[in-house]
């Protein structure tokens, strides 16, 4: 007969699946996880049900109030803009975008960033100290500034946009990893693993990668909602992703000039990219509630 126990059934489970069963639990995750579903699933199967474009002018048919108001219809159910241009086939485009570009974005500074953080922290001496050199240098760096700097050479698309907002944000996950890193290169596992002869590679990122990386990641969901907003930002100051692409930035930055007489132009964009960072915030923020319970809030 098996003499495993409750208890020991716990402690076998690894950090990771504790952290997601008590994200489970959370109801504001699973709030936010419908929202996010809802509306990326909107986004992705809309534009393939409907015989509306997104770019294609339609003079005939601006400035059609959403279908709540008098003169709307259901065959633009959140209104026209003022070229005649579905305002919620252009707002799930939008989000589209924002999704493609922030979650990249995230993934190439995460990965980057950590790449580094785990050599700086292993390692030390002169590399540690180029490194950290390095990553002060893009800190002391504003992102307008450095979005102004590359978008004004290369033309604003997709790529360039996602670029801009990995090289803003890997720094931060650099010094995160390298300081847990500093302190996991001294525990045992580590010492034991250099005495069996592994080789440092093998060490960084089979042993202590496992360890350090979860966590973080768990907190690069937030950045999603960060690079989100700089994204719209970036747009609606006229160097992100240009037109006819649309995007929450630039659908927003057209539709102020019409706020008074056509509110829905600019509204109705910024709904949809609130509704986005709502839910991923909840998930976020679940996530993070449930690390701290699991890790005692050490990252």
């Amino acid at each position: 007969m098996s003499t495993e126990t409750p208890a020991t059934r716990t402690t076998a489970v690894s950090p990771g699946r504790r952290i997601w069963r008590t994200v489970y639990a959370e109801p504001q995750f699973r709030v936010g996880l419908a929202l996010l579903i809802l509306l990326i699933g909107a986004a992705l199967i809309y534009p393939h049900l409907t015989s509306l474009s997104a770019t294609k002018i339609a003079v005939l048919d601006r400035f059609k109030p959403p279908v709540f108001l008098s003169g709307g219809t259901w065959l633009h159910p959140l209104g026209t803009d003022q070229l005649g241009r579905d305002m919620f086939l252009r707002s799930l485009i939008g989000l589209q975008n924002a999704l493609v570009i922030s979650v990249t974005a995230v993934i190439i500074m995460f990965v980057f960033g950590a790449v580094l953080g785990l050599f700086s922290g292993y390692y030390g001496g002169w590399i540690d100290t180029v490194l950290m050199r390095v990553t002060d240098a893009q800190l002391a760096v504003p992102v307008i500034v450095l979005a102004i700097t590359i978008l004004t050479v290369q033309r604003p698309n997709v790529e360039t946009v996602t670029l801009v907002l990995a090289l803003s944000g890997w720094p931060a996950y650099a010094r995160v990893t390298r300081s847990v890193t500093l302190s996991e290169r001294q525990r045992e596992y580590v010492r034991g693993a250099k005495i069996l002869g592994a080789s440092d590679l093998r060490i960084i990122f089979q042993l202590i990668a496992p360890n350090v990386l979860p966590p973080i990641a768990f907190v690069a969901v937030l950045d999603i909602a960060r690079m989100m907003i700089f994204e719209a930002i970036l747009g609606f100051i006229g160097i992100g992703v240009q037109p006819p692409t649309p995007t929450f930035g630039n659908i927003i930055a057209d539709g102020q000039k019409y706020i008074i007489n056509a509110w829905w132009v600019a509204t109705m964009p910024g709904a949809f990219l609130f509704a986005s960072l709502l839910g991923i915030n909840l998930i976020g923020t679940s996530i993070e509630q449930a690390r701290n319970k699991v890790l005692g809030g050490i990252v």
